[in-house]
């Protein structure tokens, strides 16, 4: 099975860039570099001119492979949110049992994660950070739900949808799948947060991880639930 997910590819929406970075080498040192220089510097600091200087290129031919800042950060994010379901699927294909393979897909999502070397130019770990710090930025705007439309988020809704499948096997009755695998995704976010930054709003620390705390949550709702 390992051997399927050898140079794989995550898709990204092709909207979200002017030409494909994946198509050349300076499109991948524009995502490979960005990465680094978002988590240096934070989304509002990061801009193109700076990456052009970094990167050793004209700021304009990087307006060549994408629009805008946002764009970008909409790309690294799909691309993240892309990866994540393929390391979610390689690593619950193969279990049948409901309960074992919805706890093994809230650790996928929710655990520290590690660099993969299937994609040399893209630091998992950093974009990681990004994820955490950043993610809310790419959605909170005005054009939300025009960018919906187009497809933006269709990486972070699949992965969310393919949790709530996990959930509805496992428990039938449940009422609230989508809303459940929403709260796993977000959460896991905002407790990383958390106990990164206000770690008096969550026990979350080098012992407790967010892992833990939400296994916890989501079985006993579910657990709740038979009982009821």
């Amino acid at each position: 099975m390992e051997e399927l997910f050898q140079g794989v590819r995550i898709r990204v929406n092709d909207k979200l860039f002017v030409k494909d970075p994946e198509s050349s080498t300076l499109g991948k040192s524009i995502v490979e570099i960005s990465i680094v220089m978002m988590g240096e510097l934070g989304f509002e600091k990061f801009n193109f001119r700076k990456l052009g200087e970094r990167i050793g290129s004209n700021e304009s031919s990087i307006y060549r492979y994408f629009e805008n800042k946002h764009k970008l950060l909409l790309y690294l994010t799909s691309w993240y949110w892309g990866w994540m379901e393929y390391q979610l699927v390689f690593a619950t294909h193969n279990i049948a049992e409901p309960k074992e393979k919805l706890s093994k897909a809230i650790y996928m999502i929710t655990r520290e994660i590690k660099e993969d070397s299937n994609f040399s130019h893209i630091n998992e770990v950093l974009l990681n950070n990004i994820v955490i710090n950043e993610y809310s930025k790419s959605y909170l705007t005005k054009e939300v739900d025009e960018e919906d439309k187009e497809g933006f988020f269709a990486s972070y809704k699949r992965l969310a949808k393919r949790l709530s499948d996990m959930i509805r096997v496992f428990d039938p009755k449940y009422k609230y799948p989508s809303s459940l695998a929403s709260t796993i995704l977000g959460g896991a976010l905002h407790q990383h947060f958390l106990k990164n930054h206000f770690s008096s709003l969550t026990e979350c620390n080098d012992k407790v991880t967010p892992t833990e705390y939400l296994t916890n949550l989501v079985f006993n709702v579910l657990n709740q639930n038979f009982n009821d």
